[in-house]
């Protein structure tokens, strides 16, 4: 059957492309010729729980072709933009995805797809506070305000991080958006924040997880610019 990205693919998936097709069978199974552009992956656990009922050509479900396609890559933001992309385009859940997830054997990127899962299931919220708050003490960046309420005409707004001295406010972004609406929405209220007075630095979960010494870096040339300024 079909399996990993091809199987996403075939299932809806929007905004990947796959040079080669990707076949998935058990590990008794046999297959007499292999094109040229067909991988031949094998698995143990092919049961009613990740193969389509309905997939012609037969396929896995979705949320365990997602989860194969994230193991597959070697590249770590592939592995995420997938299993989000699959989300956000109303595919499966992060429920599922945990679900098939659990059901795998040793995979390439599992700590990365759980963590991913977490952050499309709970945005923001899923990022450890010590996380970005060990960065900034890294980058020798005195105590912040937590959760900060900037008040506006439209509404409030929260900032995750915000810092009176420096005139800072940094945001931490769980999941980028494939929707054009909430990306303009996203896009004005970071206008609206630096409108109202503070800078705004924005990171996302992966940059703090993964990326530490970047996020380091510029927060620290933030502080030197501001206390030379």
């Amino acid at each position: 059957m079909l399996g990993a990205l091809t199987a996403a693919i075939d299932g809806g998936l929007d905004g990947f492309e796959e040079p080669r097709l990707t076949v998935v069978i058990t590990n008794s199974g046999r297959m007499r010729v292999v094109p040229e552009n067909v991988r031949v992956k094998r698995s143990i656990e092919l049961t009613a729980r990740d193969v389509h009922p309905l997939g012609l050509p037969p396929r896995t479900r979705m949320a365990r072709s997602l989860v194969d396609a994230a193991s597959d890559t070697t590249i770590q933001r592939r592995t995420r933009a997938v299993l989000i992309a699959g989300c956000q385009q109303g595919l499966t859940t992060p429920l599922a995805l945990d679900d098939a997830l659990s059901r795998r054997g040793p995979c390439r990127h599992r700590p990365l797809i759980r963590e991913t899962i977490a952050d499309a299931a709970g945005g923001v919220e899923s990022l450890p506070e010590s996380a970005f708050d060990g960065l900034c003490i890294r980058a020798g960046l005195p105590e912040p305000t937590r959760q900060r309420v900037l008040r506006h005409p439209q509404g409030r707004y929260y900032l995750d991080r915000y810092w009176r001295a420096l005139d800072l406010c940094v945001e931490v972004h769980g999941v980028p958006h494939m929707s054009i609406r909430q990306w303009d929405d996203d896009l004005n209220r970071q206008n609206e924040i630096t409108i109202a007075g503070p800078r705004l630095l924005v990171f996302s979960s992966f940059a703090v997880r993964h990326l530490e010494s970047k996020v380091v870096d510029q927060l620290v040339r933030f502080a030197r610019h501001r206390s030379v300024a």
